[in-house]
């Protein structure tokens, strides 16, 4: 490969553990003949000594904005607010697409200072599957958070764990229920369903040919409804304010692991803020009662485990990284989105 500079940042969230690369593969890509700049981070769960032990250059917590223009950053989570033009390539999940809030500030910021998005979210092959991905640790986490809270064993604030501990406290004696997984066929829904059967329950399965023909009283006839959906085209909601009011409702737990909200594209227009690792559960209805967990940065809370596994699939992308292929597609999707919201974009030379 050509010799490509990668400047992985800190993350400005005080709740995200997680990292795109994990130690072992900074030296892959080392070897590979890239230079790896890390910065320091107290909370990224691999410490910066185990960077640095592979061959990875060290810098302070948010030196990327004056890292040399050709570097291409590399997170997950949000920027920080400042500086309002970014000049660089940026690598990380932006949820700028689909007219989020904040979307259209954020690709501003880019066109402003000619830097690029490449957004985790659209590296995919030439059929539209994601290269790298979080789903199946957030489905786990989703639907473990869901199991856990409709047993009266949740306890906030949230924490980050090991899968053995949490599987321990999957397992613990407790009372069967009916749960339905919503995209159970995708990475997200296969992990959410993987979670229920650690906790001893037979989930109901639902994908495309279910939701086509929505089986509105079936779904409210479940305890516990764990969404995996991430809609790319208008369909139908799943859930609307007058399910809620259903005075015969059953479901009483709710967990959207995709957390779309804010988003034309929601398939859950039942709430309009997620939840987080300090109040992870909020009651949307009192009567029948109905509480929601929508935490988006759900696999932080395994973030070994998590980060090791996506860092295994991205890290076969950054050793050939290039203009074309699955890189030149997120490129694209950038353009794109410019031009769909009348965005002007500034020159970049990454030289």
């Amino acid at each position: 490969m050509t010799e490509l500079h990668l400047w992985l940042r800190h993350e400005v969230r005080s709740t995200e553990r997680r990292t795109p690369i994990v130690p072992s593969d900074a030296r892959r890509l080392i070897d590979g003949g890239a230079v790896l700049t890390v910065e320091e981070s107290p909370q990224r769960i691999f410490p910066i000594e185990e960077y640095e032990a592979v061959g990875c250059r060290v810098a302070a917590p948010g030196s990327w904005v004056s890292a040399p223009k050709d570097a291409v950053v590399l997170g997950l989570k949000e920027l920080p607010d400042d500086p309002g033009t970014l000049i660089h390539r940026h690598i990380f999940f932006g949820h700028a697409y689909k007219r989020q809030p904040g979307a259209e500030e954020l690709l501003r910021r880019f066109a402003a200072g000619g830097g690029r998005l490449l957004d985790l979210e659209y590296l995919v092959d030439d059929d539209g599957r994601r290269l790298a991905a979080f789903g199946f640790w957030a489905g786990y986490l989703g639907a473990a958070l869901a199991v856990l809270h409709h047993r009266g064993s949740l306890r906030a604030p949230l924490r980050p764990t090991s899968k053995e501990q949490l599987d321990e406290a999957l397992q613990a004696p407790g009372e069967a229920f009916t749960a339905l997984v919503i995209g159970a066929l995708g990475r997200s829904g296969r992990g959410a369903r993987v979670a229920l059967h650690v906790a001893g329950l037979d989930p109901t399965a639902w994908d495309l040919a279910e939701t086509r023909d929505l089986d509105r009283r079936a779904l409210l006839d479940h305890d516990v409804m764990v969404n995996a959906v991430l809609a790319t085209t208008p369909i139908p909601p799943f859930l609307r304010d007058e399910d809620l009011d259903d005075p015969a409702r059953r479901l009483r737990t709710l967990c959207d692991v995709t957390c779309d909200v804010g988003s034309p594209l929601n398939v859950l227009p039942v709430y309009d803020r997620v939840t987080d690792w300090t109040d992870p559960v909020r009651r949307l209805r009192k009567e029948p009662p109905l509480d929601l967990i929508a935490i988006d940065n759900l696999p932080s809370l395994l973030p070994r485990e998590s980060s090791t596994d996506f860092s295994a699939s991205l890290v076969l992308q950054l050793l050939e990284f290039e203009t074309g292929g699955p890189w030149g597609r997120c490129l694209d999707r950038f353009h794109q989105a410019c031009r769909e919201l009348g965005i002007a974009e500034g020159e970049f030379h990454d030289a």
